[in-house]
């Protein structure tokens, strides 16, 4: 009587748990399983453990695996601050730019995916659109819009890739380049030496965010060369 009592009671809970699951409920749990173990990690057994109920029962939801990476894709970019078109050019690439940086930093797993999805959805429509429409009332032609907007993106998920690759929290970098330095003969390899004194200096700030400085760097330089083909148009 009392294994029917329950098991009576597991199933009232299994049934709850299906009754409340929804297509929202189940990218928002995918989403924090490839931010925990990465994307590759994700499948509909663990996504049905993880909401606590069978994987068939997510089937009710979303049509299949390629649906849910749709989806989580979407999510992503919707994190994206997306140009309002009341400031320039320059600033709306630049706010842009950086609001990517750091959602990526939050889905490491993103950057590897999201050219992968080829459906265009409202999400991504729009956030592509509100990109490209800054550049064209920024006086772009559409051809340059074109090229500003794949470099800019080239930028952004390689600066990214080599950025989440980088195993280390921004306060063991100098200690991890103090071991490197001790590893480099400063008389063969004379210009790696000078760039481990450059990173070890004390002048040499480093920022607490990490790699913020290096990316402000070369988010710079390609902004201020768009701005000169902008001139020459």
């Amino acid at each position: 009587m009392q294994m029917k009592m329950e098991m009576a009671k597991k199933t009232d809970s299994e049934n709850k748990r299906r009754r409340t699951l929804s297509a929202d409920r189940v990218l928002a749990e995918a989403v924090s399983l490839a931010d925990e173990s990465g994307i590759e990690s994700l499948s509909m057994r663990k996504l049905g453990q993880a909401l606590g109920v069978e994987a068939m029962s997510l089937y009710n939801h979303v049509a299949n695996k390629e649906e849910i990476l749709d989806g989580i894709v979407d999510r992503v970019v919707g994190e994206i601050e997306i140009p309002s078109g009341e400031t320039d050019w320059k600033t709306a690439m630049r706010q842009r730019a950086v609001s990517a940086r750091k959602v990526f930093l939050r889905h490491p797993w993103v950057t590897t995916l999201i050219e992968s999805r080829i459906k265009m959805s409202p999400v991504r429509v729009r956030y592509f659109d509100a990109t490209i429409g800054a550049l064209r009332a920024g006086g772009f032609s559409i051809e340059l819009a074109y090229h500003a907007f794949l470099t800019l993106d080239s930028y952004i998920y390689g600066f990214n890739l080599h950025e989440v690759s980088w195993q280390f929290e921004p306060e063991e970098r100098q200690d991890v380049a103090a071991d490197l330095g001790s590893q480099v003969s400063a008389e063969e390899y004379p210009f790696i030496a000078e760039i481990m004194e450059f990173v070890l200096s004390p002048d040499n700030a480093r920022d607490k965010a990490g790699y913020v400085a290096e990316f402000e760097f070369g988010l710079n330089l390609v902004l201020d060369g768009l701005e000169k083909l902008l001139e020459k148009e």
